[in-house]
């Protein structure tokens, strides 16, 4: 019995022949010398984000909203306490019923750790947990840090929709992702649409998320199209697709809140779109799994 021909497509041919000329010449991938995190991360501040995904009991969602919007601001506006809500979201688009919460401790490990300590001890927080709990079905978070090529996320006008995109990366391949899109970061600025680039530290490893922000649906398609005709963002996302993307979440803004700026209150992200119920610093949409 014959075995059918096999002939490599173009890519793999190109790979094959790679492979060949590295195997011929010698030529080896250099180790790196120092952790990606010291590598990619910004050096002037020495914040750590936390995200939350929360998915809720369909018909606790509101009650769940309104819950949670209440804690986040007296923890955010009290000042013995090192953390500061950047968004709160509910999905709009993407996995339903989940919420989903960025947080920032300026100060890093040392401010978590204070802040975890202060609340074990805080007993309406602790009355808070265990009300909540009851209107959850499962919760997941991790720890991240920013890279050092984004914008740090910032309050700004809205009512806007987010997009936040989710990819795991191929262990080892984080830094290449990082020089990928530090050049093409460029190509997506015009429209002030890049709020925020994360890659995970505890939970999930080689997690990337990128977080979008966009007037509409209809903003969101002309912005992304016209990235594909600046030279360069093609060779990025080639580059780029030795990684496997999640789809992206999309959720909308109600409320949100943040220090001197206006208060807003959640929002959804995932590769999804998201909407705001409860946050200080993001008014407007995101795409996010519902998690707090």
């Amino acid at each position: 019995m014959r075995c059918p021909s096999w002939r490599p497509r173009p890519l793999e041919l190109h790979l094959l022949l790679k492979s060949l000329r590295l195997s011929l010449s010698g030529d080896k991938v250099h180790a790196r010398k120092d952790a990606h995190s010291n590598l990619l991360s910004k050096k002037e501040t020495s914040s750590l984000y936390k995200i939350q995904f929360h998915n809720v009991k369909p018909d606790c969602l509101e009650a769940y909203e309104n819950l949670e919007a209440e804690v986040q601001n007296k923890l955010h506006q009290d000042k013995d306490y090192p953390c500061e809500v950047v968004g709160s979201w509910t999905t709009w688009y993407g996995e339903q019923d989940q919420a989903v919460h960025l947080w920032r401790y300026r100060g890093g490990y040392p401010a978590l750790t204070d802040c975890l300590v202060k609340l074990k001890n805080n007993k309406e927080y602790m009355e808070f947990r265990k009300e909540r709990a009851k209107m959850l079905i499962s919760r997941r978070n991790q720890l991240l840090l920013e890279f050092s090529f984004w914008n740090e996320p910032l309050p700004r006008p809205g009512p806007n929709i987010y997009e936040l995109r989710s990819y795991h990366l191929k262990p080892g391949t984080m830094i290449e992702w990082g020089n990928h899109w530090a050049r093409a970061i460029r190509h997506r600025q015009e429209n002030n649409e890049a709020v925020g680039g994360f890659f995970s530290q505890i939970g999930h490893l080689y997690v990337v998320y990128h977080l979008w922000a966009y007037e509409s649906l209809q903003s969101r398609e002309e912005t992304r199209n016209t990235a594909w005709l600046k030279e360069g963002w093609d060779v990025n996302v080639y580059n780029t697709g030795i990684t496997h993307a999640n789809p992206p979440v999309v959720f909308k803004t109600n409320r949100l809140h943040h220090h001197g700026f206006r208060r807003v209150v959640g929002v959804e992200l995932h590769t999804s779109y998201l909407k705001c119920y409860s946050s200080h610093r993001l008014p407007s949409r995101l795409h996010f799994p519902r998690c707090y």
